[in-house]
């Protein structure tokens, strides 16, 4: 099944639009996370404490934080889950507060409907800014584990393409979520470990199919090349990722945390999609023009 006929797009002509375009969204995200907006970290990360709470009789998320401004826990997140009259209750850290569980029941009881806590998670200051380490580095080798790989696959180059790319996606998909402050937790660094093997995917579809066509085309210039393969491999990224689009779109609409996982793999799908066509084959280009321009 192909989603468009032979296509003839001058993709690479456009190449430094496309990358000055890139490079605009990625500046406004580095400022974003690191001078304007920053992070939302959840306790994940920050410290505190998580609790599952299912109520006798039907409440709001309005009544429950009323009730945990009683005892100052305000800034609590609360979420229904699909459970009947059931939430849960995302409390920080706070300083000198150190029952913070025992603090949530003292609010929740000033709303005279009986409840039950069903589970209790409790995440310290310093166990979360491990965490945060831990999840950094997570992708940085992710990242550089499929460099080495593309490298002994393909060539250098290809795997500079490859890893750029992957950069560009986190970049942007971790600037969005700084701009509308959505919150980071261990669920959004699964989905951006995703969103990396998902647009990498599309990268080695591309590359495939250039190498089989230096082979055919030798004669060629690199970026005629590279242009007649983005081209040859439109369809198939079109159609999977307008299927995998549709999946995480309904996704979204889930309760709690699947919904920041299907949030961050909506926005991955698209930069990945984008970064593979625009990004992955103009910079092989640029570096095998850079490499030939040294040799001369």
């Amino acid at each position: 099944m192909r989603f468009f006929k032979k296509t003839n797009i001058p993709f690479v002509k456009f190449s430094k639009a496309a990358v000055t375009g890139s490079m605009i969204l990625i500046a406004i995200s580095i400022i974003s996370v690191f001078l304007l907006r920053g992070l939302n970290y959840g306790i994940d990360f920050t410290g505190g404490s998580l609790s599952q709470v299912k109520f006798d009789n039907p409440t709001t998320t309005g009544q429950i934080r009323k009730g945990l401004s009683s005892v100052n826990l305000q800034n609590s997140v609360i979420q229904k889950t699909s459970g009947v009259n059931e939430f849960l209750i995302r409390s920080p850290q706070i300083e000198g507060v150190e029952d913070i569980p025992g603090e949530i029941r003292k609010g929740l009881e000033k709303l005279e409907n009986p409840f039950e806590v069903r589970r209790t998670e409790l995440v310290g200051p310093k166990i979360g800014e491990e965490l945060r380490g831990s999840a950094i580095w997570a992708i940085i080798w992710a990242i550089v584990v499929i460099g080495i790989y593309i490298t002994v696959r393909f060539k250098f180059q290809f795997a500079i393409g490859a890893v750029v790319a992957l950069i560009h996606d986190v970049l942007i998909t971790l600037g969005i979520f700084s701009l509308l402050q959505l919150e980071i937790s261990l669920s959004t660094i699964a989905a951006f470990l995703t969103i990396v093997g998902y647009s990498l995917n599309d990268t080695i579809v591309l590359y495939d199919r250039v190498r089989e066509n230096m082979k055919k085309r030798h004669l060629e210039k690199i970026g005629n090349i590279i242009n007649i393969s983005i081209n040859e491999v439109l369809s198939r990224t079109i159609i999977t990722s307008l299927t995998t689009f549709i999946v995480v779109l309904v996704l979204a609409f889930a309760p709690g945390e699947v919904r920041i996982f299907a949030i961050a793999m909506i926005i991955g799908v698209i930069v990945g999609t984008y970064s593979s066509i625009n990004i992955a084959g103009p910079v092989v280009i640029y570096w095998q023009q850079r490499t030939h321009a040294k040799n001369k």
